[in-house]
């Protein structure tokens, strides 16, 4: 099995989606003027100034369950991984890809907001509906909704709930081990997995708006407390930062783990990590209830600079302060080698290690207590992408009991990945995220070379901010946007 899903993310993490992810986010960032720089105060305003309704959240809400997705063990484990596989250099190109994707993050979420529907009393949207209505491409749409149900459903919670049972391991030790029909189990792990399943079973089967409110308190809360912890080791040792951040930019562009792995492996856990161009932030954006569709879209873009530049650099400068990790070269050779040999890189143990050197007996704890609910809201928000997709396809094809079906796979599939590897996990996250970022991303591409709705929306939007109106408005037909049914309909009762 191992061998399989390595032989597929040697071909979907070829060097083409490496540099298909930072061209399309350059070149968003160009078609836009960079609005990931001009309009950063007005981000900033929006977060906190839009309301929920009976079939949208607020713009807030959809933030967090973005944020859900976004933040989760990419930012613990997924550091790690960058630096032990592609050196310190790798967290130059995972800055890179945040900067540009904050641009990619701009155009699909603003595709989610003009193109969403209305169905059964909630908004939905996302990659597969603006594929659909923008591009006229039903069969592309379909081929993303079910490459997503199979990624978010049963490829990506494994590696969230495996970061949790590692790290519960390190934590408090793995206890007695227990044979089981999959394999000899420690009991930490199988406690930690049934733990996670129960409590994701109560929030998954009360809806959307269960998981928003449960998303808006928990995620702001934990990702302030790791910065809070991450920022004590780093002003203890502010002394060491012009080192750290000379390694960082110097190894970016030197061959130490080779310049391919530090780009690769940077993008790759960028990705991973901020999702940006990966489709699944659009999910969230088009629940948003909001005046106008680049509002939610500048928003999204935001989200990315709170997951990269703020959690993933707060997790590097841990690991690269202490000294914590270790940089593998070929085979089972060492390139830098600062911890002992079985220190998985793939895992929380960097972090954790990180920690416990500066706050002797906090380290491992928080770190499990931290990942437990960066990682849980993950899979919560994994589950609401891959049920928004079932939705699309029961527009067409109405098949009974899929949700239901979706809720017990996606649960068997956390637990699992509780208690497996780590490698075999998170090689089949990469598959899934692999899979989700090549279609969108060639997606938004075609999109804008046929009608430019993303751009036509942020000038539109610009314009009425620069009139100063105090209600903004979208009127798809006015800009030339075509099947834009839910925004036309608001125009026409208006």
């Amino acid at each position: 099995m191992q061998a399989f899903v390595d032989f597929m993310n040697g071909i979907i993490w070829s060097p083409a989606l490496i540099y298909l992810c930072l061209g399309a986010g350059l070149f968003y960032s160009i078609m836009t003027r960079f609005v990931q720089v001009r309009l950063f105060r007005e981000m900033w305003r929006l977060l906190f100034s839009g309301k929920s309704s009976d079939k949208g959240i607020s713009s807030f809400q959809a933030l967090a369950v973005s944020l859900s997705g976004r933040v989760g063990t990419g930012n613990i484990a997924g550091v790690a991984a960058a630096i032990g596989f592609g050196g310190p250099g790798a967290v130059f190109w995972m800055w890179v890809v945040a900067f540009l994707g904050a641009a990619t993050a701009y155009a699909e979420s603003t595709l989610a907001q003009i193109y969403k529907e209305e169905q059964d009393g909630q908004y939905r949207g996302g990659p597969a509906y603006y594929i659909e209505k923008a591009m006229g491409q039903k069969w592309y749409a379909w081929i993303f909704a079910i490459a997503t149900i199979l990624a978010c459903g049963v490829f990506l919670p494994g590696v969230q709930s495996n970061s949790i049972g590692n790290a519960v391991e390190t934590a408090f030790g793995s206890g007695d081990m227990i044979e089981t029909a999959i394999g000899t189990l420690s009991f930490a792990k199988i406690v930690t997995g049934t733990v996670v399943v129960l409590v994701l079973g109560f929030i998954i089967f009360g809806g959307v708006k269960r998981i928003a409110n449960f998303t808006q308190v928990v995620v702001p809360f934990m990702a302030l407390a790791y910065i809070i912890i991450a920022t004590v080791i780093v002003l203890l040792n502010v002394d060491m930062l012009p080192e750290i951040f000379g390694m960082i930019i110097g190894d970016a562009f030197t061959p130490m783990a080779g310049l391919g792995a530090a780009i690769g492996w940077g993008v790759k856990r960028g990705v991973y990590s901020n999702e940006a161009g990966q489709g699944t932030g659009p999910h969230a954006a088009a629940a948003a209830e909001v005046d106008h569709p680049a509002q939610q879209g500048l928003v999204q873009a935001f989200s990315v600079y709170i997951d990269t530049l703020f959690v993933c650099t707060a997790t590097a400068l841990m690991i690269l302060i202490t000294g914590a990790y270790n940089v593998h070269g070929a085979g089972d050779a060492f390139l830098v080698q600062n911890l002992a040999a079985d220190v998985a890189a793939n895992s929380p143990a960097f972090t954790q290690t990180a920690i416990e050197s500066v706050l002797p007996g906090v380290g491992s704890p928080f770190v499990a207590f931290a990942l437990f609910f960066f990682s849980f809201t993950t899979i919560l928000a994994y589950y609401y992408i891959a049920e928004t997709n079932i939705a699309y396809i029961q527009r067409t094809l109405h098949i009974p009991g899929l949700k239901m079906m979706l809720k017990i796979v996606l649960m068997a599939a956390t637990f699992y990945g509780s208690v497996k590897t780590a490698n075999l996990a998170w090689g089949m996250g990469d598959v899934g995220v692999g899979m989700m970022a090549w279609l969108n991303i060639v997606g938004i591409l075609i999109i804008f070379f046929m009608a430019r709705p993303a751009i036509k929306a942020l000038k539109d939007y610009e314009e009425q901010r620069k009139a100063g109106v105090t209600e903004y408005t979208f009127d798809p037909k006015k800009l030339g946007i075509k099947n834009a049914k839910f925004w036309e309909d608001r125009i026409s009762k208006k």
